[in-house]
């Protein structure tokens, strides 16, 4: 039997792929054999630049392009060029998304002081930050196949409190997530796959003031967090990269609508 979890080869295009759980994911996929297209903000671009070349000059295969995932054109005109240099796609990864101040109710302020246009921001930077590459690059996955991992969140599942806007996005995310894997395998077959993966609390640049406090001590919010995952600590970055292979590969062949949990028990825990 061959090894269902050869990747070599394949071409991986991934968005938000500069961040802490990016950059991880991107590294690691390279290693692996896969040849990776870094999608990123034209402010993300030296970033995105910089992890190429790391890339590269480890053996690996990638390329990086300026892109807006909320620009459809902008994704047409990635697309041409994924395909010029490397003829195909297999494997989308949506991970883009992000939340704002505005969009969050903290604990002195009611859900009167919300910043609408933040929340439509953050509704559509994760929904529509996710819908429309999709739209886009699955045109050319749906004739030889390809799986799409969409990343939720722990608010996928359950409101957390403050992130209003954010947990709105998400939990659409996952909705998106499951009928998206119904429609495209109806209409286009058994080959073209959509899964979720939602990752636990991962301490990362963008939440880290929010999780700690500047000496670098857990904040209140930390410890609720902790105290309600039974593993008792944050998930590191790189604990995700099991599941991203498995939902990559042909050992998850049969898989899909479904979303994976890598949370250290958060989502099951109840008391």
């Amino acid at each position: 039997m061959s090894n269902l979890f050869d990747l070599d080869g394949k071409v991986a295009v991934m968005t938000g792929a500069t961040g802490v759980l990016g950059k991880s994911i991107v590294k690691y996929l390279a290693k692996q054999g896969c040849k990776m297209v870094l999608l990123s903000r034209e402010k993300s671009f030296e970033s995105a630049k910089a992890l190429v070349e790391e890339i590269i000059s480890e053996g690996g295969q990638a390329i990086n392009l300026i892109s807006d995932v909320l620009d459809k054109e902008s994704l047409e005109n990635n697309l041409k060029d994924i395909l010029k240099t490397y003829g195909k796609i297999d494997i989308l990864l949506n991970a883009a998304g992000g939340n704002m101040d505005g969009a969050n109710v903290p604990p002195h302020k009611t859900i009167f002081d919300m910043d609408l246009d933040a929340m439509r921001k953050v509704v559509d930077l994760n929904i529509f930050g996710t819908v429309t590459p999709t739209m886009v690059f699955a045109k050319a996955m749906v004739e030889n196949g390809g799986t799409i991992i969409n990343f939720c969140s722990e608010s996928t599942f359950r409101p957390l409190t403050r992130v209003a806007g954010y947990g709105i996005a998400k939990a659409g995310v996952g909705s998106w997530t499951k009928w998206l894997a119904a429609e495209l395998a109806i209409k286009f077959g058994e080959k073209i796959r959509v899964n979720g993966i939602a990752p636990g609390f991962i301490l990362t640049n963008q939440n880290r003031t929010l999780l700690t406090n500047p000496d670098g001590s857990l904040t209140d919010r930390s410890q609720k967090i902790i105290g309600h995952t039974p593993i008792g600590r944050f998930v590191e970055a790189d604990e995700l990269l099991g599941t991203i292979h498995y939902l990559c590969s042909d050992a998850s062949k049969a898989v899909t609508g479904t979303i994976s949990v890598v949370d250290g028990g958060f989502e099951s825990f109840t008391i």
